[in-house]
């Protein structure tokens, strides 16, 4: 049973079998943050942090159904979106937020794998531009899927700044882009760009030996927040100290 008054985020994601990044990831961000979690996984992984070994994507109804079981129950304050997969899949994600404008989404547009392997079909990246993007509240696209969006090439603080710029002018959406895989000593620095201005949320660069999941623990941060009622910049500001907190964390251990 949920206390009472705890705000539902749900997140829309493959699982990680080896319970790091995810589905997993999401779910033990949002405990941490007072959230209550509801789910709808687009895809199976047998995969640790080194490897994906097998992924099963879901049948794009199934993903459908697990959104209307939700619907049918919950009343989410926020969601978000991880490894979507299929141009099926994210053109039932999209059909479902284009009834519920009034849920804050947050899109991660997981592309690739650490290790790899591809995560969106090229036809999925396409659909994800076309029809989730423009119902977003927040995409937060690294270096190289920030790339992928705008189809340039991004190797400076400046032109990551600008690339937030051209997310939000060319799909609508506000866009963090982030910046921890820039090359350089300096501080890590994410841009933002939205309806509400711009950003700039820098934080000490740590060396996380390959941390598995920050992607989505960040945007799953940012989900909670907004579940709980904080306004979109307050929300980025404490999801990056979220993220930060955990990559120390993780290089201390």
């Amino acid at each position: 049973m949920l206390p009472k008054n705890t705000p539902t985020a749900l997140t829309i994601a493959g699982s990680d079998s080896g319970g790091e990044a995810g589905i997993q990831a999401d779910l033990q961000t949002f405990a941490r943050l007072q959230v209550h979690g509801a789910t709808a996984i687009t895809c199976l992984t047998a995969q640790n942090p080194g490897h994906i070994f097998r992924l099963l994507p879901c049948p794009p109804a199934m993903v459908r159904a697990q959104l209307e079981a939700v619907e049918a129950a919950y009343d989410p304050a926020a969601a978000k979106t991880g490894m979507l997969y299929s141009a099926g899949i994210v053109r039932e994600v999209a059909q479902f937020f284009r009834r519920h404008l009034e849920i804050p989404l947050v899109v991660d547009p997981v592309m690739v794998s650490t290790s790899g392997r591809r995560l969106l079909q090229p036809d999925g990246v396409e659909a994800l531009k076309k029809h989730l993007l423009p119902l977003t509240a927040i995409v937060t696209p690294n270096l190289a899927e920030a790339e992928v969006l705008i189809d340039t090439k991004i190797e400076t603080p400046e032109e990551l700044r600008a690339a937030a710029r051209i997310i939000f002018r060319q799909f609508g959406c506000g866009a963090l882009v982030k910046g921890g895989h820039l090359p350089g000593d300096g501080p890590a620095m994410d841009f933002y760009h939205g309806p509400d201005g711009e950003w700039m949320l820098t934080s000490p660069r740590i060396e996380s030996g390959g941390l598995h999941g920050t992607g989505c623990t960040y945007s799953a941060a940012i989900a909670a927040w907004l579940a709980r009622g904080k306004p979109r910049i307050k929300a980025l500001e404490l999801a990056k100290n979220e993220i930060t907190h955990r990559i120390q964390e993780s290089a201390q251990a």
